[in-house]
C-alpha cells in the first residue's frame, strides 16, 4: 500500500521494522516498489541483502532483479542473475526465462537472448514477442519480420507486443505499405485491438519515411486525443526532414499538454535554425527563459566492479569531478592534436 500510495520512505521504514521477520512476500514487495519507483540501483542493493537472509530469491525476485538490470543495462549483473537461475532450477520458470530473453535483448545482447530462446522446446509469445521487438529496436528489421513469419507458420497467436515490435521493423526498414497493412487487419485477423502504442509506431512508420503530412493526418483521425509521444514522434521527424510547418504544430500540441517539455522547446529550436529563421530560434529561447524552461541534462553510467556510477551532464556534484574535467579536458587537447575542427570554428571559415 505504501509503495503504490506513498514514497519509498515510508515503504522502507515499515519494512526495516519487519527485516527479522521478513518473509519472501515482503522482500519481492519491496523489490517490486523499487521497480515502481524507478530506483534500479535499490533493487541490487536489496539483493545483497537478501541473499545471506533466510529467504532465499524466487522466481519473483529474479523478475524484479532481471527488470532492474534490463532499466540501467548492466549485462554484467543480468548474467550472474542468469548464473543463479540455472543453479538453483528457477531457469525452468517460464517468467524467468522470458525476463532473461528481454533483459538479454534490452541490453544489447542480441546473439545471448537468440541461444536463450532457441534453447526453449515450445517458446511462449512473450518469448517471441521479446525477441521480435529487441530485433527492431536494434535496427535489425528483416529479421524480426522473419521472426514474425515463422511464428505464424508455427500457429502462435501474436499479442500487443508482437505487433509493437512488427510495426517498429516495418519503420525501420522503410516497409510503409506492408506496416499500414499490418495494422489495418491486425485487430480482423488476430483479435488485437489497437493502442495507442500502435498508434505511434504508425505515426513512426509514415514520417521515418518522409511522409509527414500522411503522418499529421493519421494523428488528426484518430478516435481519442493523441498523447505526447505521438507529437514528439511526428516533431522528431519533421526536424529530420526540415518541414517547418508541421514541426510548428506538432511543438504547439506538445506545449498544450506539457508547457514545460524542453524537448519540444529545443526540437523546434533546431527546425528553425535549419531553416534560418533566427527571430523564431530567439522567440523561442525567450519563451524558455519566461517559463524557466531548461534543458534535461543527458545522463550516463558506467558499471565498474560491481559500482554503478552515473554522470550528468555538465556534472559539478560528482565527488570526483576534477579528475572528470582533467580527463575530459587531456581528450580534447588530443584531438586537436589530431586535427579535429571544432563546428563553430567551421562555421567561420
Amino acid at each position: 500500500m505504501y509503495a503504490k500510495c506513498s514514497d519509498l520512505y515510508d515503504t522502507f521504514k515499515m519494512f526495516n521494522e519487519m527485516t527479522s521477520n521478513a518473509d519472501s512476500v515482503s522482500w519481492n514487495t519491496v523489490l517490486a516498489a523499487c521497480m515502481q519507483h524507478n530506483q534500479a540501483g535499490e533493487v541490487f542493493s536489496l539483493l545483497k541483502m537478501m541473499l545471506p537472509s533466510q529467504n532465499k530469491p524466487d522466481h519473483i525476485t529474479l523478475v524484479s532483479v532481471l527488470g532492474a538490470c534490463r532499466e540501467i543495462a548492466s549485462l554484467e549483473m543480468g548474467d550472474q542473475v542468469h548464473s543463479y537461475a540455472m543453479k538453483t532450477g528457477l531457469r525452468l520458470d517460464n517468467s524467468v526465462t522470458n525476463g532473461l530473453i528481454d533483459m538479454y535483448m534490452k541490453c544489447g545482447s542480441l546473439r545471448n537472448s537468440q541461444k536463450l530462446f532457441d534453447s526453449i522446446e515450445s517458446p511462449h509469445v512473450v518469448s517471441w514477442s521479446s525477441l521480435i521487438v529487441g530485433y527492431a529496436q536494434f535496427g535489425h528489421g528483416e529479421e524480426a519480420l522473419k521472426l514474425f513469419g515463422k511464428m505464424r507458420s508455427l500457429g502462435v497467436k501474436p499479442n500487443q507486443v508482437t505487433f509493437v515490435g512488427v510495426l517498429t521493423a516495418c519503420s525501420h526498414v522503410g516497409l510503409v505499405e506492408e506496416g499500414l497493412q499490418l495494422y489495418r487487419t491486425m485487430e480482423m485477423d488476430h483479435g488485437v485491438v489497437h493502442s495507442r502504442e500502435h498508434c505511434s509506431c504508425v505515426v513512426d512508420l509514415l514520417a521515418r519515411a518522409g511522409h509527414i503530412n500522411e503522418a499529421e493526418d493519421f494523428i488528426n483521425q484518430l478516435p481519442f486525443d493523441p498523447d505526447i509521444v505521438m507529437w514528439k514522434t511526428l516533431l522528431a521527424a519533421c526536424k529530420n526532414h526540415n518541414n517547418v510547418e508541421v514541426g510548428k504544430c506538432a511543438a504547439e500540441n506538445i506545449l498544450k499538454i506539457d508547457p514545460f517539455n524542453s524537448a519540444a522547446h529545443v526540437l523546434l529550436c533546431n527546425i528553425y535554425a535549419s531553416d534560418c529563421s533566427w527571430e523564431d530560434v530567439a522567440r523561442v529561447r525567450s519563451l524558455m527563459k519566461q517559463r524557466n524552461v531548461k534543458k534535461v541534462p543527458g545522463q550516463s553510467w558506467i558499471e565498474v566492479k560491481d559500482n554503478i556510477h552515473v554522470f550528468l551532464a555538465e556534472d559539478s556534484l560528482h565527488s570526483e569531478r576534477d579528475k572528470i574535467y582533467s580527463m575530459l579536458e587531456e581528450l580534447w587537447l588530443q584531438m586537436l592534436d589530431a586535427g579535429y575542427v571544432p563546428f563553430k570554428d567551421k562555421l567561420h571559415e
